[in-house]
């Protein structure tokens, strides 16, 4: 483990060194603190690495087990609040390795797109919550059958033979945003490919924008009213659902080893936004690390 947490260390500090414009910048006096924004990444990622999700659990895992490589851990308020400014550094980590997945990825043709929500509060608790409110809001969530408060992760991946798919483009959009009008407004560039959506992105002037890239989209059929779909269809609809169930595999992969999905211990916009990043940060190291 001390190999693993030295290694994970030093592409930090090679990623920051390289991407320093994009990553967090200091203007103020103590632009050079003794306890470096490298090793609150190092130690975020690395907790993570050992099952420790929230920041309560990470700063006691280093505290107790691991304070001799970090001999200068600030208390745990300050630890949270250093950590809740660096999501744009997370971002540019997880973009370098996004970068690795891509220079990795066959010539795969066929993509899906979906979204699955983070959630800050769900039930009765969705309509009372106030954290995060000017990028999170109320939302349904069908396939849990219940509304939320938080944001939706919205993605599309490449699909893969025998296991889960890579994400090519992922992105935020508050909870009550319909699937197909942040594809709208996402303005997605998928040329010359397939992609397969669920009945929510069946939709003519979406499917005429990706006939403009030389993209075919393909949705279930929608059930006509007061009429049953033919055989044909319904075989047609099987199809298509499972040609995206990959996309299901790989949100239930995410919420398994990030648990991004549960956000209930986030209290403000700068916490949701590294939780999210910060997740999707790690999980990409994870798809590096095991392709």
């Amino acid at each position: 483990m001390e190999n693993q947490l030295i290694q994970l260390y030093l592409l930090v500090c090679l990623i920051y060194d390289t991407r320093s414009e994009t990553c967090f910048q200091r203007l103020s006096n103590n632009s050079e603190p003794r306890f470096t924004d490298q090793e609150l990444v190092a130690i975020y990622l690395f907790a993570h690495l050992n099952g420790k999700f929230e920041k309560k659990a990470m700063h006691q895992f280093i505290e107790q087990y691991w304070h001799h490589f970090f001999p200068r851990l600030p208390a745990y308020q300050t630890f949270v609040a250093r950590l809740n400014l660096l999501d744009q550094t997370f971002q540019t980590i997880g973009g370098y390795f996004n970068q690795l997945l891509a220079e990795s990825r066959e010539p795969e043709l066929d993509h899906v797109i979906d979204s699955m929500p983070v959630m800050l509060a769900k039930g009765g608790h969705a309509y009372m919550a106030r954290v995060a409110r000017d990028v999170a809001d109320v939302g349904y969530c069908a396939s849990k059958k219940t509304y939320f408060h938080g944001v939706r992760l919205h993605t599309i991946a490449q699909r893969r033979r025998g296991t889960i798919p890579l994400p090519t483009q992922m992105w935020l959009r508050e909870g009550s945003c319909h699937d197909l009008a942040s594809v709208r407004e996402q303005e997605i560039a998928l040329p010359h490919s397939v992609l397969i959506g669920d009945k929510a992105f069946r939709d003519p002037l979406l499917e005429a924008m990706l006939n403009q890239q030389q993209t075919t989209l393909y949705t279930p059929r929608k059930k006509p009213k007061g009429g049953e779909l033919s055989a044909d269809e319904k075989y047609y609809n099987r199809l298509v659902s499972r040609l995206r169930q990959p996309i299901e595999s790989l949100f239930n992969w995410l919420i398994d080893k990030t648990d991004i999905q549960r956000a209930g211990r986030v209290r403000s916009t700068e916490g949701l936004m590294l939780h999210c990043f910060g997740k999707l940060t790690f999980a990409f190291l994870l798809l590096v690390l095991n392709p």
